[in-house]
């Protein structure tokens, strides 16, 4: 019989997706077979499945702790905001349509049922289930339809664990606080609380460990402390935080933090190179001293646009690649890159200029290309020689389609149906290439490549290793897994999921 458990949180990037993984990698480890689930998920960092279908990063993620190839199952719904109000719904990994938050949340009601028969698929297929919440379930203004907090818990017939971050502080108030705003039916499916993100010594804390137990009747399963890991996350609160942790490193990479940038997580592996050094910049002043440039994908491409403009981020781009900085644009930044944007579908601003640094034009189409691919690099020129002819895998998700001018050179080539199609475009001089291709640095051999490019460029010779991503986030699992291990009540854990029983109706 599939056992549950149910990780919510106080408040937004406690830490759920990263506790949810660690939970699937123990599970996995223990010898069951184990599954990830959200029903909702509102991010613009996504993925594709196998059979081509979009879910959220963090799902694919907590699915590789698992053992498991993702599937869309684990991430029914998939919100993808393309302004301050409106949002792409993405349904069982295809776009339903776009949305404003109140249509959405009347919308709601009708989904709880698809919610809970692909559930309960997932259901008869896994030993163990790890839910991951969404914010907190003391939203009392959504309580009423609420399909991913404790409206799916009642789905799933679930315990929930509630998680807090110290980090931030408050994090006793936060916890009773929470408590106190759910209905007592509520109230009773939280069987214990995690303290994540502790810095110092617990022993600090008994006192108030203590204390909010008595006050609320909620064991605490455990006091996690911070822990540097390198694993992917939702939300882009991190990013600046992880430049930070990287300190000075030989190579140095910008990453433009468009206002709807999307697919950050693109950048994870390149992070993970030991003398590279990624950097999220806003004021065009913070891309001085950077070796590339990389505009990153956007779901909201023509307002980013438009806002590169206005904020003289494009002039500066322009001035840095009249300095001979190299540019990479991927997805969206891609898109931005070439002369002319023409979009009828996405924004509704119509033509726009780009930035005019790639022959190509774009024009956006209502169907999305979801995909997962093989692909060649073309023979590129200038500092991008030696990865010619190199083979990659990736994934696509776009909704415009590029066309190069004439005499343009494509970047690459995809393998669609046997056959080679050029994707991308790279200037004469090699400076500017762009791509549709998401999870190009996934590719250990393409990355170190490049980046011994970049070192080779500014006098510095090639390092002489060759990092194995997969091996390196299998260690973060591992590593998160050890750590919750010994800080965590698992056995109680264990307990709170066998024991569990819904009250009779």
């Amino acid at each position: 019989m599939t056992q549950a458990i149910m990780l919510q949180g106080t408040a937004s990037d406690v830490g759920k997706s990263v506790l949810v993984a660690g939970l699937c990698r123990i599970f996995h480890q223990d010898g069951w077979r184990t599954a990830p689930f959200k029903s909702q998920n509102m991010a613009l960092n996504s993925g594709i499945t196998p059979d081509g279908k979009e879910m959220g990063r963090a799902q694919i993620m907590q699915a590789e702790a698992a053992g498991i190839p993702p599937d869309v199952r684990m991430n029914p719904i998939l919100l993808k905001p393309t302004s301050d109000c409106q949002a792409q719904v993405v349904l069982m990994g295809e776009v339903l349509r776009d949305m404003d938050a109140v249509r959405y949340h009347d919308f709601k009601p009708r989904l709880r049922e698809q919610i809970a028969a692909v559930y309960q698929s997932l259901a008869q297929e896994y030993d163990r289930l790890v839910l991951e919440g969404a914010g907190s379930p003391a939203e009392i203004n959504l309580r009423d339809r609420d399909i991913v907090n404790m409206g799916m818990a009642e789905i799933a017939r679930c315990p929930v664990i509630l998680v807090a971050d110290i980090d931030r502080g408050g994090v006793f108030a936060a916890i009773y606080g929470t408590l106190a705003l759910l209905q007592e039916h509520e109230r009773w499916r939280v069987k214990g609380v995690i303290i994540n993100k502790f810095r110092g010594d617990v022993s600090l804390l008994t006192p108030g460990l203590r204390q909010i137990e008595a006050l609320t009747g909620v064991p605490v399963l455990g006091v996690l402390p911070w822990l540097e890991l390198d694993l992917e996350e939702e939300d882009s609160v991190v990013l600046q935080r992880r430049a930070m942790q990287q300190g000075q490193r030989s190579v140095d990479i910008a990453v433009v933090q468009l206002p709807y940038m999307s697919n950050f997580t693109d950048f994870n592996a390149l992070s993970a190179q030991p003398d590279v050094r990624v950097r999220y910049v806003r004021d065009p002043h913070q891309l001085a001293g950077a070796d590339l440039i990389i505009l990153p994908g956007s779901k909201s491409t023509l307002q980013d646009l438009t806002w590169l403009r206005e904020s003289a981020m494009a002039q500066a781009l322009r001035v840095q690649h009249r300095n001979g900085v190299p540019l990479l644009g991927i997805c969206g930044g891609y898109q931005m890159l070439g002369n002319t944007l023409i979009d009828e579908v996405e924004s509704g601003l119509g033509t726009l200029p780009g930035l005019g640094l790639l022959e190509t034009v774009t024009r956006f189409a209502p169907l999305k290309t979801t995909t997962l691919v093989d692909a060649r690099l073309a023979e590129l020129p200038g500092w991008l020689a030696s990865a010619s002819g190199l083979t990659l895998r990736g994934y696509e998700i776009h909704m415009g389609q590029t066309t190069l001018a004439t005499g343009a050179q494509p970047a690459l080539y995809l393998q669609k149906n046997g056959q080679p199609v050029a994707d991308g475009a790279v200037s004469d001089d090699g400076l500017v290439w762009g791509t549709y291709l998401h999870g190009l640095f996934d590719n250990d051999i393409f990355t170190r490549t490049l980046v011994d490019s970049l070192r080779v460029r500014k006098g510095l010779a090639p390092l002489e290793t060759l990092p194995d991503y997969a091996a390196y986030k299998a260690q973060q699992f591992d590593k998160l897994a050890a750590s919750m291990r010994q800080h965590l009540d698992l056995q109680s854990i264990y307990r709170i999921m066998r024991e569990h029983q819904e009250p009779m109706a």
